[in-house]
C-alpha cells in the first residue's frame, strides 16, 4: 500500500470514532484486484487504534463534538462553512463569542445533566469517551476549553455566589477570602503553556520528548477548598489533555455540582467533547471508593487529609497526593518586627486559616518576642494569657485524641472567643497564645485562627523547632528575618514544598507574590506544585536519520 492508501484508511477509521464525515480521497488509478486472506488496511488501522487505546467507534454522526468536524490526513478540522468545530482557532469560531448562560438554580445544580451522573460507573464512561475524543483536539482547541474555565470563573457574579454557597454550606471561611481564592486558582493556574516540548537532533535523527494525557484523570477534592480545586484540577487536567471525575466532599455537594455544571455549559459553548469534566449526583465515600477502583481511572489526585492521601497511594494506581501541613513560621533578631507582625496575622486569618499553607504556629527568638506580640496584638491579634480560657478552647476545639473539632474548622477568631465568653470586635482575627512546643494546639494543624507562640533561645534552635513541628509533611514554612545565611539554613533543612521569607503565607500561592498558583500541593507524593505538565506522561517520538539539518 501507498501513502494515499494509508492516508485514506486512517481518514475513514478516525470518522468512524469520532462519529464525523470524512471527506472521499481524490481518484486514483487502481489496480487489478487481487484475491488476499490478508485483512484489508482499514482493519489494520482500526485494530493499531483499538490497541493503543481501547477505542469503540462513535456510531451517533449528531453528537455536539462531531458538528462541522471532519477527518484530514488522520487529523480533526473544521468544515467548510460550518462554526460548530471544537478544534478551530478560537478567534476563528463563532462559537467562542457566544453568550453563555450560567444561571443555574441551587435545585438544578443537583439535577442529573450537564456533567451530573446518577453512577460513577456512568460518569467514568462518559469521561473516558469524552477523553477519546478529546485526543483529536488542536491544542489551539484547548486552550481556548482552558481559557473558557477562566472566564467562568472570573465573573465577579459568579465568584459573590459560589464563594457565599462554599461558607453557608459548610460552615467554614469567609466569603471575602474565598472570592480570592476563586480568582486566584481562575487566573493563576497554568494552562498550555506548562507543556514544553523538548527537542534532541544529531546524526541519528531527530527526537521530541512531550508531554501526553494520562487519561481519565479521578479527583478528590477538600471540603475546606472545594471550588477552588476543582477550578484550579480542571484547568490543569484539561490542559494536559485529559477528562476529569470529580469526587467532592459531600458538604460541599451542591456548590461543586454548580460548579461542574458550569464548567461543562461553558465547555458545550465552545464545542468541546461532552463529559470531559463530570461527577456524581449523590457524592459519597462509596461513589470515592468506585471512582478509585474503576479500571478506565489512570490516575488519582487527592487533596484532603492524611487517610484519604494514604488511600490513593494503595490503589497500585498513579496517585498524587495533596496531604496535611503545619506550617511554622519563624521569626528572628534581624527581622523587621513590625512587618512580621502583619504578615503573620493576615496570613494566619486569611479564609479563618483553611488553608494548609496558613501560619500555624509561631516560633519566636526570645530577645524579640514581647515585642512581636505587642505588634501582632496591634494587628488584630487578642491576647489569650488566662490558663482558665485556655483549658475552654482546649475543650473547645479539640477531640479526645488531640485532633481538631470539625465543627470548630474554620471559624473566625471571634466565633472560637463568644464561645469560651469572650465578646469582641470584627477587627480581632486571630486567637494568640504563648505555648510550650507539646502543647496539642502547636503539634496539631487546627485549621482555624489560633495561633500559638513559643519562644527559642535564638534564631539556629528556632530553626531546628521548625523543622520538628512541621513533622515531614514538606508542605509550607516561613520565615521573617534579614539574615541570609539563616535562611538558606532553614530552606535546606526544612524542605518544604513552599517557602516565604518576608511575607505572609498566601504570597507562596500567588497573592502578592510571584508566580503560579496551584490548590494541589502535593508533598507525601513529591510532585510539590503541581501544574498541567504533573498531569501528563513524557513520552518520546524517534524520526530516525532525518530531520537533522544542523
Amino acid at each position: 500500500m501507498n501513502d494515499h492508501d494509508i492516508s485514506a484508511a486512517v481518514s475513514r477509521v478516525l470518522a468512524g470514532f469520532n462519529g464525523a464525515i470524512a471527506p472521499a480521497p481524490a481518484p486514483v488509478p487502481a489496480p487489478p484486484p487481487i484475491k488476499s486472506s490478508a485483512p484489508s488496511v482499514e482493519d489494520t488501522v482500526a485494530r493499531i487504534i483499538a490497541e493503543m487505546g481501547g477505542v469503540k467507534p462513535v456510531v451517533d454522526a449528531t453528537a455536539p463534538f462531531a458538528q462541522g468536524c471532519i477527518v484530514t490526513d488522520g487529523m480533526v478540522t473544521k468544515a467548510a462553512g460550518e462554526v460548530n468545530c471544537s478544534c478551530c482557532e478560537r478567534s476563528d469560531c463563532a462559537l467562542s463569542s457566544a453568550p453563555v448562560s450560567l444561571d443555574i438554580s441551587d435545585e438544578d445544580a443537583i439535577t442529573l445533566g450537564e456533567g451530573v451522573f446518577a453512577t460513577m460507573d456512568e460518569a467514568v464512561e462518559a469521561a473516558a469517551e469524552a477523553q477519546r475524543q478529546y485526543l483529536f483536539c488542536s491544542m489551539a482547541a484547548r486552550k481556548s476549553f482552558v481559557d473558557g474555565i477562566r472566564e467562568v470563573f472570573l465573573d465577579q457574579a459568579v465568584l459573590e455566589r459560589i464563594s457565599t454557597m462554599t461558607v453557608q454550606q459548610t460552615g467554614m471561611g469567609n466569603a471575602a477570602d474565598k472570592i480570592i481564592k476563586n480568582r486566584l486558582a481562575a487566573s493563576k493556574t497554568p494552562g498550555i503553556e506548562d507543556l514544553k516540548t523538548e527537542a534532541e537532533s544529531g546524526d541519528g535523527g531527530l527526537t521530541l520528548v512531550e508531554y501526553s494525557a494520562y487519561g481519565v484523570i479521578g479527583s478528590i477534592t477538600p471540603t475546606t477548598n472545594p471550588t477552588e480545586t476543582i477550578i484550579c484540577n480542571s484547568i490543569g487536567m484539561l490542559a494536559a489533555g485529559n477528562a476529569v471525575v470529580f469526587s467532592p466532599h459531600p458538604r460541599a455537594k451542591i456548590v461543586s455540582l454548580l460548579s461542574i455544571k458550569m464548567i461543562n455549559r461553558k465547555l458545550a459553548a465552545l464545542g468541546a467533547p461532552a463529559n470531559l469534566v463530570v461527577t456524581v449526583q449523590a457524592p459519597s465515600i462509596d461513589n470515592t471508593n468506585a471512582m478509585m477502583a474503576h479500571p478506565k481511572v489512570r490516575m488519582l489526585v487527592a487533596t484532603g487529609g492524611p487517610a484519604i492521601v494514604k488511600t490513593v497511594m494503595s490503589t497500585g494506581k498513579k496517585a498524587i497526593g495533596a496531604g496535611a501541613g503545619n506550617p511554622p513560621v519563624v521569626v528572628d533578631e534581624t527581622a523587621d518586627i513590625e512587618k512580621a507582625a502583619k504578615d503573620i496575622v493576615s496570613g494566619c486569618s486569611f479564609d479563618n486559616n483553611l488553608p494548609c499553607i496558613a501560619e500555624k504556629e509561631v516560633i519566636a527568638v526570645s530577645q524579640i518576642a514581647d515585642f512581636l506580640i505587642s505588634q501582632m496584638q496591634k494587628n488584630g491579634a487578642y491576647l489569650v494569657k488566662d490558663p482558665a480560657v485556655v483549658k475552654k478552647l482546649e475543650e473547645l476545639v479539640l477531640t479526645a485524641k488531640g485532633g481538631p473539632q470539625t465543627n470548630c474548622v474554620g471559624k473566625s477568631a471571634v466565633y472560637l472567643l463568644d464561645k469560651v465568653g469572650i465578646s469582641v470586635g470584627p477587627e480581632i482575627r486571630v486567637v494568640l497564645i504563648e505555648l510550650p512546643k507539646e502543647h496539642p494546639f502547636v503539634q496539631e494543624e487546627l485549621m482555624m485562627p489560633i495561633l500559638p507562640l513559643v519562644r527559642a533561645t535564638d534564631v539556629d534552635e528556632a530553626i531546628d523547632l521548625a523543622v520538628e513541628l512541621e513533622h515531614g509533611n514538606r508542605h509550607t514554612a516561613m520565615i521573617h528575618s534579614t539574615d541570609v545565611r539563616k535562611i538558606t539554613k532553614m530552606a535546606k533543612l526544612i524542605q518544604t514544598t513552599i517557602f516565604v521569607k518576608n511575607g505572609p503565607s498566601y504570597a507562596g500561592i500567588g497573592v502578592g507574590g510571584e508566580g503560579y498558583t496551584t490548590f494541589t500541593i502535593a508533598g507525601p507524593t513529591g510532585e510539590g506544585l503541581t501544574s498541567p505538565k504533573s498531569f501528563a506522561r513524557r513520552r518520546k517520538c524517534v524520526m530516525v536519520e532525518a530531520l537533522n539539518v544542523r
